[in-house]
């Protein structure tokens, strides 16, 4: 692909509800540009974005993926985006990296969980936005309800600009109501067209909406507003000149009407992209830190290069590829950079533009460019790369804690270390899942957004490495402790067997010691017990401690005493001493009522207002404590903490409540007991599991 000039680039990003039509959307537009032959279709897994055999298997976008094409001599760059929500981090990081935010909404389905999410993000980073109403081939298709819809949840500012001729069946073309042009298409899924006259029946239609529209631009300019109040009027050019500023401030938010799958509207959409929209240029700089100091980056070809690492995908043929937003500066082939996040040079010899599952290489790159380096060393989502000169760090993504978590291991226990592997790679390609090794509970541990994520994962590792796995519930992290002090326990090894014995005896004092860890206290007095074998008994004690007494959890917050003891000058060992004082510890902690701790989670939950009363009540019935609410927006946020037992199956059951509006995060908090009554079951199972396993 040719050198744009940055002025020249769009940088487009496809976001919106899944089943919207964003990658129908984005195949339209490279049909149209004639960047491919032929009409790519999610639903015949011949797609360009779609590419991935759990995308073909789903028939929808996982992963974000790149493709660019030439419009009215500009580039555009369409990075297309998960509509699922449990892949709404990668649509995040994505649509952080671009400069437009094109947000599908069906004309059936309306504004879903992802529209408002996405639509917040691009808020958030004052993205220019429009909002692309598909699908209005379908039957229930209806443009107004879904513009009223997307006025009442999203902004007021969303106001028609390219408005469908009929509906469902009958929807055959589309008016320019700034133009006043009108465009039949065949529906055939060419790239043909007509210009028409606007139907008589909609010319009233078209004027009021007129009216309301060049209002909305006016708002973007005092003087221009002044004008408008004063003769109800703006020019042809001066409307021109207006809209591109009126979009970039986000004062309007324009709406189009099309269908993607029978490429109908997509010609015009391409058109106000391509000259309306803002260019990496438009956005002018962006902020990074240098030191303790806030600094700005230049879109100019001259400034040092720096850039940004959102993405990361693993490649069959070129292993990694770290996939990043040019700011500033350019950048060569054959080269390196510095990367400021982790203090580190990186050499590279391609420098690779995505498109759908294959790379173009390309000699330079300039601010505004989505390309990618294959094979770095040390580079990783979320980096800053930069002259080593002129170093900068760009803001770190934010980080979100997954929500779900499976044990896992390889059903072949020989792969076992290959599995190792296969999931470090997996988590390096997305950082939103996490693999844990749990030494508490003796479990590798996968954690993700969702089932879906999860799932999506599983058979990653299946194809990509060839490892069957088993998924099962994670086991929970309790830990043990005691209620009661004793005194006076007796921990006593003797054996003899023919020669040399082994012998050791320590009296022990146990006594809770809650919120302070363990405690060691040597109080021994005249040498009962020589001074070298003191930590033996410790030691011993630590071991009995990390096997726990009545269920086989970690015993914690208990200090323990020692303060007599016997020895025997021969049979008396640094092993003799370990066991005296793990059967000392554990004959004392049996006596002195022993019990159960459970982890419990800081639990936060973003819901509808409605919903507010269910949620509280759902949390109730898991045992948890609300400890607050706060308004947010249309939204309430709920705070409690919830024993992480009551958690493990929260996200669906949320999901149930709330009709997939409701989003929530965790973190550990602290330890508790658990109740008296659930304590026997709980023992029982984790016995029953150890003898499984």
């Amino acid at each position: 692909m040719k050198k744009y000039d940055t002025a020249n680039i769009r940088n487009i990003c496809l976001t919106g509800h899944i089943g919207s039509g964003k990658t129908s959307l984005g195949e339209a537009i490279l049909f149209n540009s004639k960047a491919n032959s032929r009409l790519g279709s999610v639903l015949d897994g011949t797609s360009t974005f779609d590419f991935e055999p759990e995308e073909i298997k789903r028939q929808s976008s996982i992963s974000s993926a790149f493709a660019a094409c030439e419009w009215e001599k500009k580039k555009l760059q369409l990075c297309d985006t998960s509509g699922d929500a449990n892949f709404f981090v990668d649509a995040r990081n994505t649509l952080s990296a671009n400069d437009i935010a094109l947000i599908t909404v069906s004309a059936v389905d309306g504004i879903g969980v992802m529209t408002e999410k996405m639509f917040n993000v691009a808020e958030e980073h004052n993205l220019p936005a429009i909002i692309v109403v598909n699908k209005m081939d379908r039957e229930r298709a209806n443009f107004q309800t879904v513009i009223k819809d997307a006025q009442e949840s999203l902004s007021r500012k969303i106001v028609p600009l390219i408005i469908p001729i009929g509906a469902e069946d009958n929807f055959t073309g589309v008016i320019d109501i700034l133009k006043q042009k009108a465009w039949s298409f065949p529906g055939d899924g060419s790239s043909d067209f007509t210009e028409i006259d606007i139907p008589a029946d909609m010319a009233d239609e078209i004027e009021s909406s007129r009216e309301s529209l060049i209002e909305q631009i006016a708002e973007s300019d005092d003087d221009l507003m002044e004008k408008y109040l004063d003769t109800m009027e703006l020019s042809e050019d001066e409307i021109n000149i207006a809209l591109p500023k009126a979009i970039q401030s986000r004062t309007l938010i324009p709406a189009v009407a099309v269908s993607s799958t029978k490429n109908i509207g997509v010609i015009p959409l391409m058109d106000l992209l391509s000259n309306s929209f803002p260019s990496p240029l438009d956005r002018g700089a962006v902020e990074a830190s240098f030191k303790d100091e806030r600094v700005l980056r230049e879109p100019k070809e001259d400034a040092p290069f720096s850039a940004f690492v959102f993405k990361t995908v693993q490649d069959k043929f070129t292993g990694s590829l770290a996939i990043c937003r040019v700011w500033s500066g350019t950048i060569s082939a054959d080269s390196g950079f510095y990367n400021s996040t982790r203090d580190e040079k990186e050499r590279f010899g391609q420098i690779l533009v995505p498109f759908g599952k294959k790379q173009e290489a390309i000699q330079k790159a300039g601010p505004g460019d989505i390309i990618a380096f294959a094979k770095l060393k040390v580079t990783k989502v979320g980096d800053s790369i930069c002259d080593e000169n002129s170093q900068v760090v760009f803001d770190s993504l934010p980080e979100i804690n997954p929500i779900i978590t499976y044990a896992i291991n390889a059903k072949n226990i020989k792969e076992e270390d290959k599995l190792g592997t296969a999931l470090h790679r997996i988590a390096e390609e997305d950082p939103t899942i996490h693999i844990i090794h749990n030494k508490d509970v003796h479990q590798v541990q996968i954690a993700g957004m969702g089932q879906v994520h999860i799932d999506t994962a599983i058979d990653k590792i299946r194809r990509l490495y060839s490892i069957e796995v088993e998924l099962s519930p994670p086991r929970i992290p309790y830990k043990e402790s005691i209620h009661k002090k004793v005194e006076g326990i007796e921990g006593k090894h003797k054996k003899q067997s023919g020669g040399r014995g082994q012998f050791g005896v320590c009296y022990l004092n146990l006594e809770p010691n809650p919120g302070k860890g363990f405690e060691f206290v040597n109080s021994v007095v005249g040498g009962s017990i020589p001074r070298q074998y003191i930590p033996s008994v410790e030691k011993g004690v630590v071991d009995r401690m990390a096997k726990g007494v009545i269920a086989g959890f970690t015993v914690v917050d208990v200090k323990v005493t020692v303060y007599d003891g016997k020895y025997h000058d021969v049979d008396s060992s640094d092993a003799a001493f370990q066991m005296a004082g793990s059967k000392g510890f554990k004959a004392g902690a049996e006596k002195a009522s022993p019990y159960l701790l459970e982890p419990i989670w800081n639990l936060e939950v973003l819901c509808p207002d409605e919903n507010m009363g269910d949620v509280m009540g759902d949390i109730s019935s898991r045992r948890g404590k609300v400890q607050g609410m706060e308004a947010k927006g249309k939204n309430q946020v709920v705070k409690a903490q919830v024993p992480m037992a009551e958690l493990l199956r929260y996200a669906p059951d949320l999901k149930s409540i709330t009709g997939g509006r409701g989003t929530f995060a965790v973190e550990f908090s602290h330890y508790e007991e658990v109740p008296r009554e659930l304590q026997p079951q709980i023992i029982a199972d984790h016995k029953k599991q150890e003898e499984e396993d």
